[in-house]
């Protein structure tokens, strides 16, 4: 009998779609950016905390929040280790 994979870990840079699958409280799913994975903070087995923002409908970070998730229950839409398109420039903004 083999044993399942372990669910794949986040990283920064990964773009997320963050559903009760990961976490109960998330009844209206949510797109996260991770900028940093809490290894070093006490979880139940199976569990972790991320630090990220939350995206809006735009693209652009609208709330800086950590989240508590099961990695299972998490959905990749993009990954920086899986893609190689260069970074975004830098927001000009205008007054």
């Amino acid at each position: 009998m083999s044993e399942a994979a372990p669910p794949r870990r986040p990283v920064p840079g990964d773009l997320l779609h963050v559903t009760r699958a990961a976490s109960v409280q998330f009844v209206r799913p949510v797109l996260f950016r991770v900028i940093r994975v809490h290894d070093d903070w006490h979880t139940y087995h199976g569990w972790l905390w991320l630090d990220g923002y939350q995206m809006g409908a735009n693209g652009d970070a609208v709330k800086r929040r950590s989240l508590y998730v099961r990695p299972a229950g998490l959905r990749w839409l993009n990954s920086t280790a899986r893609t190689s398109a260069p970074p975004r420039p830098p927001v000009t903004r205008t007054t």
